[in-house]
Parts: C-alpha cells; sequence; structure tokens
C-alpha cells in the first residue's frame, strides 16, 4: 500500500522521504490549498532525495477554469520541472463544473511518459461517476479525492463507491484530512491502496515524522483485512 505526502516546502520534503513516504507531492502556498512550487525548490528536492517526486501544476489558489494565458503556465511549467520530476499533479475544470477533458488531455500529453494526478478539483465537480469516466479518458493515472466531502472520513462512502468503479482503471487515493489516527478506518471502509496526507496532525507546513512512521505501519499491516 502507498503513502504519499503533500509537502509545502524542500525541508518538509526531505523530512517526508527520510521518515519513509513511498511519492511526494511538492507544492507551494498551502493556505491556498497548494500552487506550483519554484523550481528552484524542484531543483533543490531532486538534488538530496530519490523518492518519487509528483509537482502540483496550478498557477494560482481558488477555481479550477483557467484562462489562456493560465493554462499556458500551466504548460511551460510541465515542461520546465519534467527534468528533474516523476510525475505531475493538476485540475482543469469547466464553468459548468465538469472535467475539462481536451485541456487535462493536453497536460498528460506534453508530460507523457510521466504519470499524472488528477488532484482534488476532482471534488469540486457536479457528477464524481462522470468525471471519473472522463479522467480515466484522459489518460491520468490517479484521482486524489476526498469523495466530494471536506475530508475523506466523511466522503468515506462515495470514495469506496469510486474504488470500485476505478478498479483496473485508475488508482483512486483518499486525501483530505488523513492522519495515522483514521488511515485504518479510511483503509477498511474505502478498499483504496493508496492514501494522499499532508501528515501534520498540529497543523503547520512541516510534515510530522513521527507521524509518517505511523501511517507507514498501518499500511504495512493492510488493515483491509
Amino acid at each position: 500500500m502507498l503513502l504519499e505526502i503533500a509537502c509545502f516546502n524542500p525541508v518538509s520534503a526531505q523530512t517526508a522521504c527520510s521518515a519513509g513516504a513511498d511519492s511526494i507531492e511538492l507544492c507551494n502556498n498551502q493556505h491556498l490549498g497548494g500552487t506550483s512550487p519554484p523550481l528552484e525548490w524542484v531543483q533543490q528536492v531532486r538534488r538530496v532525495v530519490s523518492t518519487p517526486m509528483f509537482v502540483m501544476i496550478r498557477p494560482r489558489g481558488g477555481d479550477f477554469y483557467y484562462s489562456v494565458s493560465e493554462f499556458e503556465s500551466m504548460q511551460a511549467d510541465i515542461a520546465q520541472f519534467k527534468p528533474y520530476v516523476d510525475g505531475f499533479v493538476f485540475g482543469i475544470l469547466s464553468e459548468d463544473r465538469r472535467v475539462d477533458v481536451l485541456r487535462t488531455a493536453d497536460l498528460v500529453q506534453r508530460a507523457s511518459p510521466l504519470p499524472c494526478t488528477f488532484h482534488r478539483a476532482f471534488d469540486e465537480v457536479a457528477d464524481v461517476e462522470q468525471a471519473l469516466e472522463d479522467i480515466a479518458q484522459t489518460g491520468c493515472r490517479t484521482i486524489l479525492s476526498s469523495g466530494g466531502a471536506q475530508n475523506a472520513s466523511q466522503g468515506k462512502e462515495t470514495l469506496a463507491r469510486l474504488v470500485q468503479l476505478a478498479a483496473g482503471r485508475i488508482v483512486l487515493m483518499p486525501g483530505g484530512g488523513v492522519r495515522a489516527s483514521n488511515l485504518a478506518g479510511l483503509c477498511w471502509s474505502t478498499r483504496a491502496s493508496a492514501f494522499h496526507s499532508a501528515a501534520t496532525p498540529s497543523g503547520g507546513e512541516h510534515a510530522d515524522p513521527s507521524e509518517i512512521q505511523a501511517m507507514k505501519q498501518i499500511l504495512c499491516a493492510d488493515p483491509r483485512g
């Protein structure tokens, strides 16, 4: 079972890797829900860690409807980050709260052969089941989701249904408030095989190594039964 840690600075990224994270998601501006990090951060982390590093591609906080210039900046970020990373994380919606299939597929193609994750923009869509089908069509390999709820615990029933629908086609990765204190229950109820966490049980921008280790221990035991 896989544990991905969201990291909002290079120090946190190094901490997460040392503590045993299976992969990291590097981004900036935690208070905005994550945006694209500076290239310097990406290069700095790559020099010191070998853990798979996914990078957020998001030009700003707020909604997930992007102008032409914002979309062009996302394309440019993929090009500049690609030599240093192992994958990308992004999400684009249309104004009617559907997945923007054409733009998403464009970014996936630019990122190829590196894998892409559709982030929690997924939780803003009008129809999560249709969105899953649309994202699978774009070539994304993973969907990060809280099940359309404020956090994964509140969305566990929807997550369980989506895990079943996604099986064999795309990875459904629960995220949003995932901590050691609720991880075993989420494993059991959702049947997911990968989880996403910031590993900050007390808040703040730095991942807690003891929290990561505790979550890894839970996943190694595979509480799904």
